[in-house]
């Protein structure tokens, strides 16, 4: 479950740390327990990017659209 401090990251900061996250698993060195909790704020952080790209790519789509109908208006005119 997304915390109410996950939910008001932007998506750069998310990515940020989630690199972050990944670089430390990546380096090793660390205990099973702390691998463990990495590997789960990675798992959130993941979700938070994942909202920020779907988010966007719902208002892509919508401006996509509303161009598109602007078009389809403007050439049976």
């Amino acid at each position: 479950m997304t915390s109410k401090a996950d939910e008001a990251l932007g998506y750069e900061q998310a990515r940020d740390e989630l690199i972050e996250v990944v670089r430390r698993l990546e380096a090793g060195g660390t205990s099973l327990e702390e691998s463990l909790a990495l590997w789960e704020r990675g798992e959130e952080l993941a979700k938070v990017c994942r909202r920020w790209l779907e988010g966007a790519r719902a208002r892509l789509d919508a401006a996509l659209a509303e161009e598109a109908q602007q078009d389809e208006t403007e050439g049976s005119e």
